[in-house]
């Protein structure tokens, strides 16, 4: 969790603060974080960046919007009377639902997971937010009782916190918007609206779900949080609100069709700008709202490819093997030997999604040799990351029809030369890094910046002095890096239908959190 603040007129990072955000694992495939604690979080970067301002002598009467961007598709539901969540948020990558994605298949004439893929862009999934919200309808007896009682209501993180910083259960403001609703698999990306098709398909009432608003618009203003008398930015407009991948978008001056951008993080999400019409994949990618800059402007929309893990192998090696002590260290251990020594490495810890959405496949290391050591396995993990970018990359080619000739990237993983330098080789292509990586929280700072009633922030990209930036240039021949990810895809292959629905650990029981 983090909270930045930019100047309006050059893009520049005026002040920061960060918290890291525990992840709980409660059972394979499972995870979860504290809403309570991602909110508490909030207030805390914003106490801290407040104090190193005035320690700038920079006055906070100045911060006039403030923007939201969250990680997409993480589901919680609370309870409006209380203001107290009911469940932990089910995040993202979590994988409890595989059998409700099952029984919801069944009801589906030919199994077809595409099948709202022209309402909504997105394939039946794990992944989307509808799935973890039936899940929690049917696991969790506190949930469906409050939402019996009309007590309940759900939402993504951005709606969890836009709620809880504009009053809460005195007044909070309710709403998401439209790049967050697109990745529910309950709203049509054309109309622009939740659909009763879809909310009467997965049994969901309508009335706990937000209202849907544009990516730039006043939602509320900041109120003081009674629990920690914390009220320096009380009275200051929220009024941009992106998912993460598309304020990256946003933040890259993204706004052209067939612009790109991929974003380097936990998981990896390449997005296009395809303007103004849907462009639907015939590749294994997602059709997405892009962004949508008011209240009476269009909407523009991308195509995308996600995944699940990319900064996330980094961590595993760190924290679940040991042979690292920070990510850095896993750089240097790849750096010393640049090369993997014929080990390739399938990170589908949650399944593989773009271009395949096959939930069954899991993890694999294979090439292994008595020579192979934890510095192969270290530039094998990278050259995963690469790989699957190369993969997405590959299917928006065919979609698109033009092959993109350069990659701008962004996201934490990008300060990684070596992994830079290994995309560029993979991909054939240069690769393009902005001097500021995080590009996530400016575009959501441009979006509440340039909202009407705001109008501090202008989105025409000739306003901006130009950015510096580093580029990455191919450095081996083509034919060895076709060599390397051909090797690569026989892996991928491998590490498939790994997890079958009659396997022994799919046997568990039911959790049922009400019993």
């Amino acid at each position: 969790m983090y909270f930045q603040v930019f100047n309006a007129e050059t893009a520049e990072l005026l002040s920061h603060h960060q918290v890291e955000i525990k992840q709980e694992f409660p059972r394979e495939g499972w995870v979860e974080q504290d809403p309570k604690e991602i909110l508490n979080s909030v207030y805390e970067c914003v106490e801290k960046t407040c104090e190193k301002m005035a320690q700038l002598n920079i006055n906070i009467a100045n911060i006039r919007a403030i923007g939201v961007t969250n990680q997409r598709e993480t589901t919680v539901v609370w309870d409006k009377t209380t203001g107290e969540p009911l469940y932990n948020a089910i995040v993202w990558l979590d994988l409890r639902t595989q059998s409700t994605v099952e029984r919801l298949l069944k009801r589906i004439p030919g199994k077809n997971k595409t099948f709202s893929k022209f309402k909504t862009g997105l394939p039946l999934s794990t992944y989307f937010s509808a799935v973890k919200l039936r899940w929690l309808l049917d696991n969790v007896e506190e949930i469906r009782k409050a939402v019996e009682d009309q007590r309940a209501l759900f939402g993504t993180i951005d709606s969890w916190l836009i709620w809880s910083l504009t009053g809460g259960k005195n007044g909070g403001i309710h709403c998401t918007d439209v790049t967050n609703a697109s990745r529910t698999m309950l709203f049509n990306i054309h109309s622009l609206e939740w659909d009763p098709e879809l909310c009467k398909f997965f049994d969901i009432p309508m009335e706990i779900l937000p209202n849907v608003r544009s990516s730039s618009e006043i939602y509320g203003l900041m109120k003081i949080c009674p629990s920690r008398e914390s009220g320096a930015l009380t009275g200051v407009p929220i009024s941009g609100c992106l998912g993460d991948q598309h304020a990256a978008l946003v933040g890259q001056m993204c706004f052209q069709d067939g612009q790109a951008k991929n974003t380097y993080g936990t998981g990896c999400f390449l997005l296009c700008n395809t303007g103004q019409k849907t462009v639907f994949s015939e590749h294994g990618l997602i059709t997405t709202i892009a962004y949508k800059m008011g209240r009476d402007k269009p909407a523009f929309y991308a195509l995308e490819g996600s995944v699940a893990i990319a900064g996330a192998v980094v961590r595993w090696l760190r924290d679940n093997l040991g042979i690292a002590q920070s990510t850095e260290e896993v750089e240097q251990l790849a750096a010393e030997v640049g090369t993997s020594y014929g080990c390739y490495f399938v990170p589908a810890f949650s399944g593989l999604y773009a271009p395949y959405w096959e939930p069954s496949a899991r993890g694999i290391i294979c090439g292994l040799t008595q020579f192979t050591n934890k510095n192969h396995i270290a530039f094998a993990a990278l050259e995963a990351v690469c790989f699957q970018t190369r993969e997405i990359l590959d299917a928006m080619n065919k979609d698109c029809g033009i092959p993109l000739s350069q990659l701008q990237v962004d996201g934490g993983m990008t300060n990684n030369k070596t992994l830079m330098q290994l995309q560029s080789d993979i991909l054939c292509i240069p690769v393009v890094k902005p001097s500021m990586p995080e590009t996530t929280a400016l575009g959501a700072a441009m979006a509440a910046g340039a909202a009407e009633g705001v109008g501090v922030w202008s989105l025409n990209p000739g306003d901006f002095t130009a950015v510096t930036c580093e580029r990455f240039e191919p450095q081996i021949n083509p034919e060895e890096s076709e060599f390397r990810y051909a090797r690569w895809k026989k892996a991928v292959m491998k590490s498939m239908e790994w997890e079958t629905s009659d396997s022994p650990s799919n046997g568990k029981p039911e959790f049922n959190a009400g019993k």
